[in-house]
């Protein structure tokens, strides 16, 4: 492996622990450098099907998108239809009259590559307030015991805890699938992503469900055996969806990685495709079903 790629990810690992740590303002200013930068690569796979999206006015909105969710999340959900709305006024009064490629590809990203990244910051958010002890509703541990103590976890924000098993299962799922897929896969999994197998989607789903699960022990989380299988089963298949359809865009567009911001990893997109869909399943699942549990 080139040390580029080393270097790169683990400085992209140490950037993303941080700033999940921090919360707050610090964790949402993050999100908003990552989408700002991972939708301009969408709208650079759209352009190249020759199609003329709202590209500016879908990042301001998803920008104001994403500061609202830190703010509220009830009026982060009200922002996704009148954005829509809005990129459609905008194009209507163009001087080129809009294709309805144009509009779609404008609602996808706002959706894509806009809306459901938000999910994490919501993610993160959770009980962020009440934990919050630096400036910018940011959260810092008075022992660092507490993140490694199963008796003290309920002294650390439920929402940084909850990052971070995502945050793990992702990474386990993607860990499995690669070695496994590589050293003993055989059976072709899909003709979008030609090097993914069978074999190393199953291992990569098991990954996530073991990590799930050990994590919903130390989180002391009702039925945990239950609840840990449901969630790593979700995150896995989420995960490989999520890659799956950035190939499938990658693909259709003709290019091999969304950029080359990242040296030796590609673009954003490349790097952030496994996160997309997971966010709000995971914030669901735990502001919804584990509530139910108790």
């Amino acid at each position: 492996m080139p040390w580029t790629r080393i270097i790169s990810g683990i400085i992209a690992i140490a950037i993303a622990l941080t700033t999940t740590l921090l919360g707050g303002w610090y964790f949402t200013f993050t999100y908003i450098v990552i989408v700002f930068l991972g939708q301009n690569e969408f709208f650079d796979l759209v352009r190249a099907k020759g199609i003329a999206p709202a590209a500016k006015t879908t990042l301001a909105l998803s920008m104001a998108l994403l500061a609202i969710s830190t703010v509220n999340v009830t009026l982060a959900d009200a922002v996704l239809p009148l954005a829509g709305t809005f990129i459609c006024f905008y194009l209507l009064f163009q001087p080129k009259i809009a294709t309805i490629a144009d509009i779609s590809a404008s609602i996808l990203g706002l959706f894509y590559t806009g809306y459901l990244p938000s999910f994490w910051v919501r993610l993160r958010g959770i009980d962020s307030s009440t934990y919050a002890n630096l400036p910018l509703n940011g959260y810092f541990p008075s022992a660092w015991s507490d993140l490694f103590t199963r008796l003290h976890i309920n002294s650390i924000p439920q929402g940084l805890c909850v990052t971070i098993l995502a945050f793990l299962c992702i990474w386990a799922a993607d860990i499995g699938a690669y070695f496994v897929g590589k050293y003993f896969g055989k059976t072709h999994l899909s003709d979008i992503s030609p090097k993914k197998t069978v074999e190393g989607a199953i291992f990569g789903i098991a990954g996530s469900v073991i990590v799930a699960t050990i994590g919903a022990y130390y989180l002391n989380w009702s039925h945990y055996i239950l609840t840990g299988i449901s969630l790593g089963l979700l995150i896995g298949i989420a995960s490989l969806l999520g890659d799956l359809t950035e190939s499938m865009l990658k693909r259709d567009a003709g290019v091999k990685d969304s950029g080359q911001l990242i040296p030796g990893h590609g673009g954003i997109l490349d790097r952030t495709d496994s996160y997309i869909f997971t966010a709000p399943i995971v914030y669901y699942f735990v502001t919804l079903l584990l509530p139910l549990l108790k």
